[in-house]
């Protein structure tokens, strides 16, 4: 009996520390309501398309080391160098953040330094994955058969 209480309890651990990986349609509502539909002229299958190449829709990813020493955070990848501190070398914190707040469920303070992050001259160039996967093709893919 005892044995079968701690397995359970290991059990329920593992599903608190396991990351909330959105449907794609899911993530693509959420993002809708939360304004990013046409945010600074880019349509959703931008930042869906985005997401999907950044983190694979996973909220708890962090990315390898990069070759100036930050890392990025979250579903959309924010990068510690320019826009969150995550207490490792010089930051410039653009969105005023702890990188860990991007390594949750909670994805609104994703949104709202991803529109900070957009905002910069750079604009959706700031990501990679964007640039090499999505900028320039035709992104409605990525909303199709949503309800939406």
């Amino acid at each position: 009996m005892k044995g079968l209480l701690v397995i359970s309890l290991l059990y329920l651990l593992v599903a608190v520390n396991e990351a909330k990986v959105f449907g794609r349609c899911e993530l693509a509502s959420l993002l809708k309501r939360k304004g990013m539909s046409g945010y600074r002229g880019y349509s959703l299958g931008n930042w869906i398309c985005t997401a999907y190449y950044e983190s694979r829709f996973n909220t708890r990813a962090v990315g390898p080391r990069n070759s100036d020493g930050s890392r990025d955070y979250g579903i959309f990848q924010i990068n510690s160098r320019w826009w969150c501190s995550n207490g490792q070398g010089r930051t410039a914190n653009g969105c005023r953040s702890s990188c860990s707040a991007f390594i949750n469920d909670n994805i609104t303070d994703d949104i709202q330094c991803a529109k900070r992050i957009v905002r910069d001259p750079q604009r959706m160039n700031a990501w990679v994955a964007w640039v090499k996967h999505c900028k320039g093709k035709d992104l409605s893919r990525w909303t199709r058969g949503c309800k939406l």
